[in-house]
């Protein structure tokens, strides 16, 4: 079992699962945010819904994931760095397939999903879930939207934020693939576009439901 944390074969196979979680953990996440967009009152039920106990286990099991990928990729980025020219993060078949902007600067991306996921937490986590976990009074999460991306800059950083996320996904989705096996050059070329539209559109939807509360809280919608 040490090995599978340890050797080269078993972090990338960590950096795929993980990131394949990390992909589930969004999903659920923009599923949630999006009802923002049609509906208050639908959007404050839902946030009640992930406070259910069933809720709160699967959550911090698909969040574990997010944690480990970021570790795990810190680690193999230093690894890389020292080996200067060792192994790539992830396995792949054609190494022409790896010679795009995102998969030269994963490394670069990473670091702008972690400053983001980090003003995430700190915008929304620290004032609802926390609060929750602390016996503290958890923050309306209308109010708490309104607020947050009433804020023009802000607004424009989560943007940032999601075509970082969006340029992580694209590369990363059909690598995660191609590690756990998926390698031939028929699914390498399917397993990027479905990589493309997927995360297209879970990305797009966290851009969307971003927008519309910025209009909505500074009374242009």
């Amino acid at each position: 079992m040490a090995k599978l944390f340890t050797s080269s074969i078993g972090k990338k196979l960590i950096m795929s699962v993980t990131g394949l979680f990390m992909i589930l953990f969004l999903t659920m996440h923009m599923a949630l945010n999006f009802t923002s967009v049609f509906s208050a009152e639908t959007f404050k039920a839902v946030c009640d819904f992930m406070a259910l106990p069933i809720v709160t286990i699967m959550v911090p099991i698909l969040a574990a994931g997010f944690v480990f990928h970021i570790v795990y990729a810190i680690i193999l980025e230093v690894g890389n760095l020292k080996a200067r020219g060792g192994a790539k993060r992830y396995e792949v078949a054609n190494k022409a397939a790896t010679d795009s902007w995102a998969a030269k600067n994963m490394i670069w991306l990473g670091l702008i999903v972690l400053l983001g996921l980090c003003l995430h937490l700190t915008d929304f986590w620290a004032n609802m879930q926390l609060q929750d976990l602390t016996g503290g009074e958890a923050a309306d999460p209308n109010a708490l939207l309104a607020s947050t991306f009433g804020s023009w800059c802000v607004t424009i950083l989560y943007l940032v934020w999601f075509f970082a996320l969006w340029m992580h996904l694209t590369h990363g989705f059909w690598s995660a693939f191609q590690t756990i096996g998926w390698s031939g050059s028929i699914w390498l070329k399917r397993t990027k576009v479905i990589g493309i539209i997927y995360a297209t559109l879970l990305m797009g939807g966290f851009a969307v439901t971003a927008i519309v509360a910025c209009l909505k809280a500074n009374g242009l919608l």
